[in-house]
């Protein structure tokens, strides 16, 4: 079928959504006017076609969509005497082309789903017109039918004008007609019926219609059959495959009828049968692109979920499994090489994945972009599942070789398996997702499997992410204070700002439970302001109410994602000016791993911080593998020791090896006027100890746990441990 060539886009995209409708229908005349058995002019026609080319455009873009609007476009071709089996076609191939193409436009539905939109609705609209032409057919037909059956009963004088009726009607009929007799013995088939059974009559009128049994007949086709030959009922209509001479399938829909003497008695049946294999094939072709990925042939998001949903059904003994697939580092190959590349990669990894599922029960699905699952119902406990994904990442280890360059294919997989039943589809793949990412957190290149306590904590990270901006909002941070002593007299220093959240659900949590979940998100920035402006707040506040002998300083704790923000420097300023602290006042605690490899752009705004009298202090010194010698071109005033160095100091003897370490830091921080604070501090001689290294200043359970600002003057010194 030839449909009319198609108009660039530039002019498609210049019209209105009215030109674009009416230049459809135009197209849409042009195609099948010719075989339309019509009194009606073109321009009459194409009247007749807009308000099918607006239903079909509006069904294309409706929400929730729904294909009966296509249906009742294609019945209504019908009406507009389209009969012809080409006009069918010819209209598919039209909104096939064009459909999209100038009812789309407009859309915010990706391409994809368009195409996939206009293809059901293809299928809608041709199931309408076959229904309409076999609704209106087999009522014309059977009716004609019966009468010619029922006038082979009339008086002899009109015998021969009536079987010459009959023998034009029922040979010219445009679906198949066969009589057969209550014992099932076919009397008499047209031509119709003789072709669609592969064209030698004899093979179908020398049959009982007890040996056209097929293996797709439902239950209930047989029964309704047997109802109607002891004169139960009148007729019935059922979907009926057949098989033809030649072993392929002939698949009908098939009307019984039962034909009564003039005493009322069962005396023949009358069967009328439409073919509708190529419907059916039809059906089945945009059944399979809808269930079936474009680009690798695999089975898509939508037969997945079908077939889990089947797997997951409750039955007794039944287990299924799942292996859950993202390749590592593919953005990077389709940024790198370009998306064909990528496609081509994606197709053989498909290919992989599908030799590792071949036994029963066994399928590999592509979800989208790089997502690839594998599931098996096959499955005696977690060990088979295993090697399924060891199988696998096997199967990716060797390299693809494309377009002359051999790409190395690592994967990270989650995996779920358990008894049917259990969970549904949806609790089934995140599972399986979380895992999955847990793997690739590790690494990648790997499997994870699945794990309910592992599953709830990134639930419950994932609740935190999203309930983080609206607790900034209702005030649920807090901050406690821990203070900072002087290790020669024990006198208060100044104490460390701690924030903390006071979760509705989950109750306080520490700074490790939400502080990298706002970097991830970017609400470290005005969380950071936050604790930084309640900190100074307090510091002066204590300052005013303290003035013999109060917290110096207050050190606030900076964030890499801090440190990059464009106006750290003059928020530090603001907030100062507004409290009225004293530059020297405040210390910002940054980590030894956010400043290796520091370039100059980095460390300008600490600079300028410094210049002003801000102090900044190292934090987790010893910790981030830094090369000492750049100590001398940060600014810095303060190294914070990380308490992995005084950790054994608690232990006695003393490993006299943490003790020239911690030796030689102090002597080279002194060295370099930089003071020496001590975390973790626990014990009476521990202090003792780093007091005799010559440590400055310490933190730790052993002067006071953090609390609330007004217990800082208040230390109970007493071992922790």
């Amino acid at each position: 079928m030839k449909v009319p060539s198609q108009p660039t886009g530039v002019a498609a995209e210049a019209d209105g959504p009215e030109d674009r409708l009416r230049r459809f229908v135009t197209i849409w005349s042009r195609a099948i006017f010719p075989v339309t058995a019509t009194s009606l002019t073109r321009a009459e026609f194409e009247g007749h076609l807009l308000p099918l080319a607006r239903t079909l455009c509006d069904a294309l873009h409706a929400r929730p969509f729904d294909t009966a609007p296509a249906q009742r476009a294609g019945a209504a071709l019908v009406d507009a005497h389209c009969t012809d089996p080409d006009a069918l076609g010819r209209s598919l191939g039209v909104v096939d082309s064009y459909l999209v193409l100038y009812c789309g436009t407009e859309s915010d539905l990706p391409a994809e789903e368009l195409r996939a939109r206009c293809a059901r609705l293809q299928h809608a609209m041709a199931a309408g017109f076959a229904q309409a032409l076999r609704e209106r057919t087999r009522s014309e037909q059977e009716a004609i039918a019966r009468s010619a059956l029922a006038a082979r009963s009339l008086a002899e004088a009109a015998l021969h004008a009536t079987e010459s009726r009959f023998r034009a009607v029922f040979d010219g009929a445009a679906i198949g007609i066969g009589i057969a007799d209550l014992d099932g013995n076919v009397l008499e088939v047209n031509e119709t019926l003789t072709r669609m059974f592969g064209g030698v009559g004899g093979q179908v009128r020398s049959r009982n219609v007890s040996e056209w049994v097929h293996p797709e007949d439902g239950p209930h086709v047989w029964k309704l059959y047997e109802e109607l030959v002891r004169g139960e009922r009148e007729h019935y209509r059922v979907e009926k495959p057949y098989y033809r001479g030649d072993g392929t399938v002939l698949w009908t829909n098939l009307t019984v009828s039962l034909l009564r003497d003039a005493e009322g008695r069962p005396q023949y049946q009358l069967a009328l049968m439409e073919d509708t294999t190529e419907r059916r094939l039809l059906h089945l072709r945009l059944r399979y692109e809808a269930t079936h990925d474009a680009l690798t042939g695999l089975p898509n998001r939508t037969l997945f979920f079908e077939r889990l949903e089947k797997a997951l059904a409750p039955d007794d003994n039944a287990r299924f499994g799942l292996c859950y697939l993202d390749l590592d580092g593919f953005k990077v190959i389709n940024d790198s090489l370009g998306h064909a590349t990528g496609d081509r990669l994606l197709v053989e990894v498909a290919d992989r994945l599908q030799s590792c599922v071949t036994g029963p029960g066994e399928m590999v699905a592509r979800l989208g972009g790089d997502e690839f699952v594998a599931l098996t119902t096959a499955t005696g406990g977690e060990r088979e599942v295993t090697e399924l994904a060891e199988r696998i990442l096997t199967s990716l280890a060797t390299p693809i070789r494309v377009d002359g360059r051999e790409l190395p294919v690592r994967g990270s997989l989650g995996v779920v398996e358990g008894p049917a039943g259990e969970r549904t589809p949806a609790e089934v793949l995140r599972s399986a997702d979380i895992t999955m990412y847990r793997a690739k957190s590790a690494g990648g290149n790997r499997f994870e499997v699945a794990d309910a306590e592992a599953d709830a904590r990134a639930i419950t990270r994932h609740g935190l992410t999203t309930s983080l901006p609206a607790a900034l909002e209702r005030g649920e941070f807090f901050i406690e204070y821990q203070p900072l002593v002087h290790l020669d007299d024990g006198s208060v220093h100044g104490a460390e700002a701690l924030v903390r959240w006071c979760h509705p659900q989950h109750g306080v949590l520490g700074p490790d439970r939400f502080i990298p979940l706002a970097e991830d998100t970017g609400l470290i920035v005005p969380l950071g302001r936050w604790v930084l402006q309640e900190a100074v707040r307090q510091a002066r506040f204590w300052q005013a109410r303290h003035s013999d002998g109060g917290p110096l300083r207050i050190n606030v704790n900076l964030s890499p994602t801090q440190l990059h923000h464009p106006r750290l420097v003059a928020e530090t300023v603001d907030v100062l000016e507004r409290s009225g602290l004293e530059p020297g006042a405040l210390c910002l605690e940054v980590t030894e791993s956010a400043l290796i490899g520091a370039d100059e752009d980095l460390l300008k705004p600490l600079r300028q911080l410094a210049e002003m009298g801000v102090d900044i202090a190292l934090d987790d010194f010893g910790t981030g593998y830094s090369n000492l010698s750049n100590l001398r071109r940060l600014p810095v005033s303060v190294l914070k020791l990380d308490r992995s160095f005084t950790r054994g100091m608690q232990q006695h003897p003393v490993d006299p090896v943490d003790i020239k370490i911690v030796e030689g830091i102090v002597s080279l921080a002194h060295s370099l006027e930089l003071a020496v604070t001590v975390e973790g501090v626990e014990t009476a001689a521990q202090a003792q100890r780093l007091r005799e290294l010559g440590c400055d200043t310490a933190q730790g359970w052993y002067y006071a746990r953090p609390g609330a600002p007004d217990r800082i003057h208040s230390l109970v010194l007493a071992d922790a441990v």
